[in-house]
């Protein structure tokens, strides 16, 4: 719905069912949370944000139930809005990770996490970012494409990049996460990377350049 032969209405029709999904998805997994950690300011801040931008997706549901001339106009109308909202949904979210960082330090400031809590955290965050970023990249490519933004990314399909040198995005990451990881435990894992599939040097596929 959004590659070389893209569409506004395909990706509307798309994205205007499946955001609202994805979202609820996220608040859902809040309640695998921790109680204490879920009263957290920044936290309560984060799941009011998801239920907002929920909200707004919520209202293009059966945007298109009109009947000729008047659906036509009212429809044009509600895709435009509709990629609008989307720009706000993303900008809204642009600080999330450092809040819900914010929130699990509020936590620990109060009171001490044991093991078992710690392991609860970190698996409702790799899962919320896992999504996030996700979310991020469908709302992006509709953005890019369709929104008011200029693109200035060359061969770039929106935000995709159909010739994506795989192994040096892994390296750039895998360099950025060294550095963190010296910086605050004095030491690091060392990379080991398997490519499958590639031919010879390096392996490419369409992956997205604007994650978070």
């Amino acid at each position: 719905v959004a590659g070389r032969r893209a569409s506004k209405d395909a990706s509307f029709h798309f994205l205007r069912k499946e955001l609202p999904v994805r979202l609820a998805n996220i608040m859902k997994e809040f309640r695998m949370l921790p109680e204490n950690l879920t009263h957290m300011p920044s936290l309560v801040a984060v799941r009011n944000m998801y239920k907002q931008s929920f909200m707004d997706l919520t209202e293009f549901e059966d945007s298109d139930d009109k009947d000729g001339y008047v659906r036509e106009v009212v429809y044009c109308t509600c895709v435009a809005r509709f990629t609008e909202a989307l720009v706000r949904i993303r900008d809204r979210h642009k600080d999330v990770v450092m809040q819900t960082a914010a929130g699990i330090m509020e936590l620990k400031e109060i009171a001490e996490i044991s093991a078992n809590t710690e392991a609860n955290i970190q698996y409702f965050l790799d899962r919320f970012y896992m999504s996030r970023i996700s979310i991020r990249m469908l709302i992006n490519q509709h953005t890019l494409l369709f929104g008011p933004e200029e693109v200035g990314h060359g061969d770039h399909i929106g935000c995709i990049d159909p010739n994506c040198d795989i192994t040096r995005v892994v390296e750039d990451a895998y360099s950025n996460a060294r550095f963190l990881c010296d910086q605050y435990y004095m030491a690091c894992p060392e990379l080991r990377l398997l490519q499958h599939n590639g031919t010879c040097g390096t392996a490419r596929a369409p992956i997205p350049c604007r994650g978070q």
